[in-house]
């Protein structure tokens, strides 16, 4: 198994394009964020406890984020229809963009080897981006822990 590329997106530096396709037949590009501040938060699969608690608290704080002209953006792995499925089961309402191909994952450095139980196997590291207006990475969180992530995401926009 390969190694995941080495991250070296830093603050400071812009975020690297990308166009998706996301849930209900829509694309998702960075270009389409001009003009106002984009989380992209990186999670391992739908449906699973961890992922569904921050899609919740994402959706939950939205009108915070719309407040401050933030857009939120989560991606995965998972097919457009597993994201279709997933918003519609649980009431989400973020976008959610779908990168089977891991070609953006990969520059975003969140396709990484993990280890569970000693097995080792490629998998998305839960990461989230804060970028600026200009699409310029302001904030970077690694090995996010859900609880409490989705509030200090909304204290750094705050900040900004």
């Amino acid at each position: 198994m390969k190694k995941a590329e080495i991250n070296t997106l830093e603050i400071g530096k812009k975020a690297p394009a990308f166009t998706l396709p996301c849930d209900n037949g829509e694309q998702v590009r960075l270009k389409d964020y001009r003009g106002r501040k984009l989380v992209l938060y990186f999670y391992p699969r739908d449906d699973t406890s961890g992922c569904t608690l921050q899609a919740h608290t994402f959706t939950a704080y939205l009108p915070d984020f719309t407040a401050k002209n933030t857009e939120i953006v989560g991606v995965s792995a998972d097919s457009p229809q597993s994201h279709d499925k997933f918003k519609a089961k649980h009431k989400l309402a973020i976008k959610l963009a779908s990168d089977e191909s891991h070609a953006m994952l990969k520059k975003y450095g969140v396709w990484v080897e993990k280890n569970m139980y000693g097995r080792k196997y490629m998998g998305i590291e839960r990461t989230s981006f804060l970028l600026d207006e200009k699409g310029i990475i302001r904030q970077i969180w690694h090995k996010v822990k859900v609880k409490g992530h989705v509030e200090e995401v909304l204290a750094s926009v705050a900040s900004l």
